[in-house]
């Protein structure tokens, strides 16, 4: 135990005798389901080509288990494909922008790079709306007669949309949607998500490398009826003959897929069919989330560099540490890891100095309670040297 350190103190909050169990508080690659092992993975398929009938059936079924948990629709695709999340954001980018105009938002790293790829690549023109980090735009100016790329959930930033009412129904344009760390963690509503990409290196904890892009009908049909006016990467290519490349959302990988990866993202759907599905992997999250909170709020120290609850996320938990800059969070990461009691929180390079640590159902609640007392030692420790 330890007594909360008060900002500007002087005295000494005492090392802490528990540490967390799982100090992996990465925003990614995350936390390994619980129980998680090499041991535990299924071999057979490993050594074995993904077009032989196990490997396409452990492709499949990890398709199969990523549908029934997420309850996706019968009308939406999913597809493994190349490059982690970048590489199925750059896919739907590439193969579908370009047939009308295009709004961008971003509001922190990785929404940024998107507005990159379509003013400076592909020379598209977008509206750009922008806000803050720890802030999203405003919602109500979007033009859904455009095609509207974001991120659900800001990984760098800890700010999310709130929901997907302020997506039209009747929208002319597309949604993209770079869900990677808000898929297994939020109730997304698939009628309203066109497009939408995520790796299993987050809510999931799986290994990098491999996307998954998940196709509604209205994407599907875009991609049958336009061509754009660039040439494509074959990674990239989509469409057959005018037709969806439909082996693709089959286990029909554009590329070899690592297959070891495969198994490790089958052993999270299992873990997290378990539990209840994707609402137990949310339950565990918001748990997680509010555990953290609990922290920060006793904490004057501490806040919260999405100051909103509404549109704050519950997965990748931004913090802000009063007069810290970039040397004190590097030297207050480096004192946790040292000590084994938290491995990965400093913030995003880009984002303004402060801790963030990942709340996803992978981690376990009680790891987070244990954290807040070291979060005390270490901040007393750099304070009085």
């Amino acid at each position: 135990m330890t007594d909360t350190v008060g900002a500007g103190t002087n005295v000494l909050a005492a090392k802490p005798a528990t540490l967390p169990a799982r100090p992996h508080f990465s925003s990614g690659p995350c936390a390994k389901p619980p129980g998680w092992s090499p041991q535990a993975l299924a071999t057979e398929s490993l050594g074995r080509s993904h077009r032989s009938k196990i490997g396409k059936a452990r492709l499949q079924y990890c398709i199969d288990l990523m549908r029934e948990l997420l309850k996706l629709p019968d009308t939406h695709r999913i597809g493994i494909v190349p490059g982690s999340d970048t590489g199925a954001y750059e896919m739907a980018m590439w193969t579908m922008l370009g047939a009308r105009p295009v709004t961008a938002l971003a509001w922190e790293s990785f929404g940024e790079g998107w507005v990159t790829d379509a003013a400076k690549q592909l020379k598209l023109d977008p509206t750009i709306i922008r806000a803050d980090y720890g802030h999203i735009p405003d919602l109500d100016a979007v033009d859904w007669s455009n095609d509207v790329l974001f991120t659900w959930n800001g990984t760098t930033s800890g700010a999310r949309v709130p929901n997907g009412d302020w997506i039209a129904e009747d929208r002319e344009g597309l949604s993209f949607a770079d869900a990677t760390s808000a898929v297994f963690a939020y109730d997304l509503p698939w009628d309203k998500i066109d497009v939408a990409t995520f790796s299993w290196q987050k809510v999931l904890g799986g290994e990098g490398a491999h996307g998954v892009l998940i196709l509604g009908p209205r994407a599907v049909e875009r991609l049958e009826s336009y061509t754009p006016a660039w040439p494509l990467p074959k990674v990239f290519r989509l469409v057959s003959k005018g037709k969806l490349a439909e082996g693709v959302f089959k286990g029909e990988t554009i590329n070899t897929p690592s297959m070891l990866a495969v198994e490790d993202a089958i052993f999270a759907l299992e873990w997290g069919k378990s539990i209840g599905g994707a609402e137990g992997m949310v339950a565990r999250s918001n748990a997680n989330a509010a555990a953290l909170d609990a922290i920060v709020q006793a904490r004057p120290w501490l806040g919260h560099l999405a100051p909103d609850p509404a549109t704050r996320s519950t997965t990748s938990v931004c913090l802000t540490v009063e007069g810290a800059d970039e040397a004190f969070i590097k030297a207050f990461a480096g004192l946790l890891e040292k000590e084994g009691a938290a491995f990965d929180i400093a913030g995003y390079r880009d984002a303004p100095p402060g801790l963030r640590i990942w709340c996803g159902a992978t981690v376990d609640t009680a790891d987070i309670e244990a954290l807040g007392p070291w979060l005390d030692w270490a901040y007393s420790e750099l304070k009085a040297s």
